[in-house]
């Protein structure tokens, strides 16, 4: 994550004191990333990803957590439920929205899985086995179905009736994946394999695929944490990894509070948010922590 320049240039640091100034910015944003984890956990709708990671050879993940004015790095962690554990509560009372990773399950009181992710799986198979129609035709006719999904989302007439557009559309997944509900047999071509899962898969999910369209405030993918998957993942391919898990930890921070600010600020250049962190200063308080009720407490 960058900011943009303000055309002033600063002299040149050695690594130990970058290393050292890092350090202490971690260390004083440290109230900032708890109070962000804690407005991630009671969110509305919070969308959720995570991309490869290394912590000197150690290969991990980066989870992102994402608001519409909030977003949370957790650097260097594994891929199990114990993640979900330290930002969310048992029973997270927000819509979450994720891909199907299974470590998602029985997470939230409603939860919306990614169309993109879906849809993906089945432009691969038409990509890669063009000559075989029946790809081309599922996808036209999914494809379909998620569009009619999300013009009855953007239908701001629908009120009541809006479960009832989901059990119409949950229907017409029902008659599209015709094979769905049987084992699938591993002597099939990896291909016709990777086809009747996706139809099984889709079956199994109907009750998270249309939340999107009772809910119209929440999007039918998690591209909000998708989008900062892609820029960790691009300095996951620069070798820009953290060599330790202190080094892990500080880039949780900085990167959580960073990129907060980068959702809420009208311009997001070093100048605004110096400008920003000097009214924290000033007020005795962040705009993170401002929201919580005992912000301005002492700590016992």
């Amino acid at each position: 994550m960058s900011l943009s320049s303000t055309g002033t240039s600063g002299s040149a640091i050695s690594r130990s004191q970058a290393d050292a100034l890092l350090n202490q910015l971690a260390a004083d944003w440290q109230e900032d990333f708890d109070a962000l984890c804690q407005l991630v956990a009671v969110a509305a709708v919070l969308y959720i990803d995570e991309t490869g990671w290394k912590v000197g050879k150690r290969a991990c993940y980066n989870w992102i957590f994402t608001t519409l004015s909030h977003v949370v790095f957790l650097c260097g962690k594994g891929r199990g439920g114990e993640v979900l554990d330290t930002i969310l509560p048992e029973r997270f009372a927000g819509i979450g929205v994720t891909d199907n990773y299974r470590g998602y399950e029985n997470r939230f009181c409603k939860h919306q899985k990614c169309w993109a992710h879906l849809l993906r799986k089945i432009i691969s198979l038409m990509l890669r086995f063009p000559e075989t129609a029946e790809y081309r035709a599922f996808f036209e006719e999914l494809y379909t179905i998620y569009r009619e999904g999300v013009r009855y989302q953007k239908d701001q007439r629908l009120t009541a009736g809006r479960s009832q557009r989901v059990a119409l559309l949950q229907e017409k997944i029902r008659r599209l994946c015709v094979e769905a509900g049987h084992v699938v047999p591993k002597e099939l071509p990896d291909d016709r394999q990777r086809f009747l899962r996706l139809q099984n898969e889709l079956v199994e999910c109907l009750d998270n695929l249309f939340v999107f369209v009772e809910h119209p405030q929440v999007e039918a993918t998690n591209n909000r944490s998708e989008q900062q998957a892609r820029n960790e993942a691009q300095a996951r391919k620069a070798a820009r990894t953290s060599k330790t898990e202190r080094g892990a930890k500080r880039r949780s921070i900085i990167t959580s509070v960073l990129g907060s600010l980068k959702r809420v600020l009208p311009q997001f250049t070093l100048k605004s948010v110096l400008e920003e962190v000097a009214r924290w200063h000033e007020a005795g308080i962040s705009r993170f922590r401002s929201p919580l009720p005992d912000a301005r407490a002492s700590p016992a």
